[in-house]
């Protein structure tokens, strides 16, 4: 691997990243922050074939689950193997067993708290009973409590998610769901707003960063519509739990407030969270801050200021086995449009361009095409050649190239292209089925 230029101006080794698992929502958001930056090599591990091998160009699938006994083993042998110098954890689980074995890896670092705030973190009774004194926690009950004030709220004492938390009404539904699992946290139930907190921790110690976002609308446990929130109270907060717990690199804790409207404790987790792409996007890039951090550097933090909500649904990732070396692509509504130049499909021709696809232009454009490119700014060298035809012709008379394509959003001509030339044709809502998305 050849150096190059690191954040800071030293030359630095292109380093390799793993993340395990890499298909989970966190390894999603990691795969989004690495994506572009020549500095880092990403590797997807999973244990069972998921999202992750649609994004991760490399992919390592196999790994044993992490309650196995040989997942460390395993996965110090995938470090050899494949000369990792950082693990990102990408599952609570898989957070702590890391840090306990963090010395099995020679030479690979764990992105992630020391163990002792990793065990805390892991257990949410133990993280009321350190933080008790420090912050404002739910008040708890055991089973056997005969005052328990009704609604409650469970959730199992070891978990992550919304995965068997729920709100309980009564003592009958209580101790159902304590036969159910016994290993569980029963807390006052809060009624209003929950927040995320945010949080960077440096090689030092010291709190860089600590800002809070709503969770507006939550699915399967993750924050899918998120605004931030400023909050010198979320400030204050994290600066205490950051004083009796030791941190290193990204970290988040969740609060929710209770009837008085005081804010309250839910949990914290040494790790990234997949929302955290939120304040990515406003320029603080939690885990390349945290790589930079690891390799001892002073990091520091720019964030934008500008207003900002992100949104969240499920998205389409498509894998092809098309063999193809030429593109025969249209112009008028396909390029471009009544709204300018279609950036889809240039997404795609460039795309075509940087794997040396040949890119054939061919219209029925009626106008001095020169004049055209000039006018959306087309560089006509994109094209390797521009075959613009009459009205009346048909473009399947054009197309000689073995192993091509074509684009156009006439159906009519797609259908004429695809019987005589028997080759895959996609209109311009198809075209994201050829959108390389691995790194």
């Amino acid at each position: 691997m050849g150096d190059c230029l690191g954040v800071f101006g030293e030359k630095m080794d292109k380093k390799r990243v793993l993340i395990f698992p890499c298909g989970s929502e966190i390894g999603l958001e990691v795969n989004r922050a690495l994506a572009n930056d020549i500095h880092f090599e990403m590797f997807g591990a999973s244990s069972l074939p998921d999202h992750g091998k649609f994004v991760f160009k490399n992919y390592i699938e196999g790994v044993p689950f992490v309650d196995s006994d040989n997942f460390v083993s395993y996965l110090v042998k995938v470090c050899e193997d494949y000369k990792i110098d950082f693990i990102v954890p990408a599952h609570d689980s898989v957070v702590l067993k890391l840090a306990q074995n963090a010395d099995k890896f020679c030479n690979v670092k764990i992105l992630t708290s020391p163990v002792v705030t990793c065990e805390i973190a892991r257990s949410k009774k133990k993280t009321y009973e350190v933080l008790k004194n420090e912050i404002l926690t739910p008040l708890t009950y055991n089973i056997t409590d005969e005052n328990i004030v009704f609604p409650v709220f469970i959730k199992p004492d070891v978990g992550q998610g919304s995965k068997g938390a729920k709100k309980v009404n009564d003592r009958q539904e209580l101790d159902l769901a304590y036969k159910e699992n016994n290993q569980i946290v029963i807390s006052e139930f809060l009624p209003n707003e929950e927040y995320t907190v945010d949080c960077f921790t440096n090689k030092n110690g010291d709190l860089l960063f600590a800002q809070g976002r709503t969770r507006t609308r939550i699915s399967n446990g993750i924050a899918v519509n998120s605004l931030p929130v400023d909050d010198k109270k979320f400030l204050e907060i994290a600066e205490k739990i950051n004083k009796v717990l030791k941190f290193r690199g990204m970290w988040f804790f969740q609060l929710k407030k209770n009837f008085k409207g005081e804010y309250c404790l839910l949990e914290l987790a040494p790790r990234i969270a997949g929302t955290m792409g939120l304040y990515r996007r406003l320029g603080v890039n939690f885990i390349l801050l945290a790589l930079y951090d690891a390799m001892g550097f002073d990091v520091k933090i720019l964030k934008n200021n500008f207003a900002l909500e992100i949104d969240r649904a499920l998205y389409t990732a498509c894998k092809h086995d098309i063999d193809y070396n030429c593109v025969y692509v249209d112009f008028d509504d396909t390029i471009i449009n009544s709204s300018g130049v279609n950036t889809d499909v240039i997404k795609f021709l460039y795309q075509a361009k940087n794997e040396n696809k040949k890119i054939v232009l061919l219209t029925k454009h009626e106008k001095n095409i020169s004049e055209t490119f000039e006018k959306y700014s087309i560089a006509p060298k994109l094209f390797d050649s521009v075959l613009q035809i009459e009205k009346s012709d048909n473009k399947y008379k054009y197309i000689s190239e073995p192993k091509s394509i074509f684009i156009d959003d006439s159906y009519s001509e797609r259908i004429e292209v695809y019987k005589n030339k028997n080759i895959p044709v996609f209109g311009v809502d198809s075209i994201d089925v050829l959108f390389d998305i691995l790194n």
